[in-house]
């Protein structure tokens, strides 16, 4: 029989089994499948199959323009027999509608063709004008975001909190919130975020939120876990000698980074290899961890998105 050390098997369960706790009680796979860039035309296929393989979590947003693919896929994966509750749903309230949460949740709904979400999230702390001259994105005169100045994420936040009483979403949380407006937040609000979802793999890390948000029971979401199309992650020299040691690809040490530090991960393809593929898992020691928690302190921190009201939030001018 050939001996298998610990550190070269596959992690005992996979992406879809393994699942972690949100504040409200509720069980969340640890891996989702991320339908941001998804092309037109292709989400649909991509979530089915998803479903179809082992998947149970499908993240989505009103602002990806592809819900409707979603929710048919969601649709042909229920008509295979696969019920409603036993996957996980999240979308996410766009910076229009700040002013209307149940008019966002209602149209993702509608797109979705579904009853609920189970998690729903504020995806930016940023209030944008909901009746400026585009309906995503509007803008001034000298071509900045028009952002809604007379309105806080915090009255964003407090009528969300009402959303749990229509039974339309299970659970509340944000995305892409700093320490500095989830403790803004927290000041004011009811209910505590289920979840803060964030940009998140070795290149930033962001540590400080990892903390704030472990200490305060809210449980961080990586998405961009591969950096972007092209990532020079994969071609990372302490990526890909972890990959190595595991028999694995650079996606795969990238996505089990992220569930061995008890975050939910969203990697987003449409290749239905590379979905099956982003599912599979393994057990990371502490030396795997090591190494790529050390890659950002000797290359830097490199931020991939970065959206045009970026310095509202805190983020640098530069990466």
């Amino acid at each position: 029989m050939l001996a298998r050390t610990p550190e070269s098997i596959l992690h005992p369960k996979t992406g879809a089994e393994e699942t972690f706790t949100l504040n409200t009680g509720a069980k969340i796979p640890a891996v989702g499948l991320g339908t941001w860039q998804s092309d037109p035309g292709q989400v649909q296929a991509a979530v089915a199959h998803a479903i179809k393989v082992g998947y149970r979590h499908i993240d989505a947003a009103l602002l990806y323009r592809n819900e409707t693919e979603v929710g048919a896929g969601l649709k042909e994966a229920f008509a295979s027999g696969i019920k409603r509750e036993e996957v996980f749903v999240t979308s996410k309230l766009w910076n229009t509608f700040h002013r209307r949460p149940e008019d966002g949740l209602d149209r993702t709904l509608k797109s979705l063709a579904l009853d609920y979400v189970d998690l729903y999230l504020m995806h930016w702390p940023v209030p944008m004008n909901g009746a400026g001259n585009h309906p995503l994105f509007p803008t001034r005169q000298d071509g900045s975001r028009d952002l809604d100045t007379e309105w806080s994420f915090i009255d964003t936040w407090k009528g969300m909190e009402k959303l749990l009483a229509t039974g339309k979403v299970k659970a509340i949380g944000v995305s892409n919130c700093s320490v500095p407006f989830l403790e803004r937040l927290l000041e004011k609000s009811d209910v505590v975020p289920a979840a803060n979802q964030i940009e998140n793999h070795p290149y930033l890390p962001q540590q400080e939120i990892v903390d704030f948000c472990r200490e305060k029971g809210i449980l961080v979401e990586a998405y961009s876990p591969l950096g972007s199309t092209g990532s020079p992650l994969f071609e990372e020299e302490g990526v890909v000698d972890v990959a190595k040691k595991h028999n694995v690809g650079p996606g795969t040490i990238l996505i089990s980074y992220q569930v061995a530090k008890g975050h939910v991960v969203l990697p987003k393809s449409v290749t239905p290899t590379r979905i099956e593929e982003n599912l599979r898992t393994v057990k990371l020691d502490s030396a795997d961890l090591e190494a790529l928690e050390g890659i950002h302190k000797t290359k830097g921190l490199k931020r991939f998105v970065y959206p045009q009201f970026g310095v509202n939030l805190g983020f640098p001018d530069k990466q």
